[in-house]
């Protein structure tokens, strides 16, 4: 299942606005068969998986697929679980439940009824590779990562403004990958005027995975981008799943203020700036014992001199 979870990523953002899902058919120990969730949404991870496999090996396979195969038919394809149950699998196991209304937990009894046996597991590497989806279908907006860029002593910018380059090539280099994997990038109004920035994704052939550019601004939007005049519009970003948020000060303290940043990205070079501009505006908190155990460490890693630190929320609900 982990396996699969990691092929969902390369459906990632192209599937909007369906998840980006994967499938693997196991037969005695050795994938014969995979599939991701293709561009547009369609086809389906399952359809793609058991395209052209024989009824003969599929009796004797299990299918892995991140998300409980869908129970509505459209007019660009049949329901996922009708496929899996003309297919005829040995076993289904599947990584998360599906809360879209239109299967939510009648794909799994389809499958049952047909005397497929499934086994549904609650995931954590599924969930991770659904985030926007699962966010967007409880939560009613998208999954959202605010990215920082800072010095040791948390600095953006020196005093005047200059902010290129904090951090070396490999570090922008992965940043440029984390944008190829979101649906929409957000900066604050001021750093739109001070910048003027590209907010597309520069690493050869992934070009055409520049996400959609949206500015916090209570003004009229710039050409070419969305407006939104508060952190709690981005719930209209139609089709919009992943949300990478990059900045200015004022604008990570907006959504961090209102809670709506579920993981944290920071990238860290080597130096102290000092009397330079900080990262991060006022958030309104009334004593210490408010920011502990809000975030917990999900990644770290070295990116030439930089690192590179990724935070989730600490989440109850």
């Amino acid at each position: 299942m982990a396996t699969a979870a990691r092929l969902a990523l390369r459906a990632r953002p192209l599937s909007r606005p369906n998840p980006g899902v994967a499938a693997l058919v196991v037969h005695k120990g050795r994938v014969i068969a995979r599939g991701w969730t293709q561009a547009g949404g369609r086809p389906h991870a399952e359809a793609v998986a058991l395209a052209g496999l024989a009824p003969g090996v599929l009796a004797e396979a299990t299918l892995y697929v991140t998300l409980e195969p869908c129970a509505h038919t459209s007019p660009r394809g049949p329901a996922c679980a009708d496929l899996i149950v003309a297919a005829k699998p040995l076993r289904v196991v599947i990584g998360q439940h599906d809360p879209d209304p239109r299967t939510a937990g009648q794909g799994r009894a389809r499958l049952e009824a047909a005397g497929i046996a499934t086994t549904l597991l609650d995931d954590p590497a599924s969930a991770a590779s659904l985030a926007g989806f699962l966010t967007r279908q409880r939560l009613g907006r998208p999954w959202v990562t605010l990215k920082f860029a800072t010095s040791l002593d948390s600095c953006i910018a020196l005093a005047d403004g200059t902010s290129q380059w904090i951090t070396g090539e490999a570090a922008r280099a992965h940043v440029h990958s984390r944008r190829a994997q979101h649906d929409a990038i957000l900066v604050g109004g001021g750093t739109w005027r001070a910048d003027s920035p590209r907010l597309d994704v520069r690493l050869p052939g992934l070009e055409a995975r520049s996400p959609q550019r949206v500015v916090l601004t209570r003004g009229a939007a710039p050409e070419g981008t969305k407006g939104l005049a508060a952190p709690q519009d981005i719930a209209g970003l139609d089709g919009v799943l992943m949300l990478y948020v990059e900045g200015g000060a004022e604008t990570a303290a907006a959504f961090l203020a209102v809670d709506m940043v579920d993981e944290l990205h920071l990238y860290r070079a080597p130096i102290l700036i000092g009397d330079g501009r900080r990262s991060l505006g006022a958030l309104g908190l009334a004593s210490l014992a408010e920011a502990h155990g809000r975030w917990r460490l999900d990644d770290t890693r070295q990116l030439g001199s930089d690192r590179f630190e990724a935070y989730l929320r600490t989440r109850t609900h």
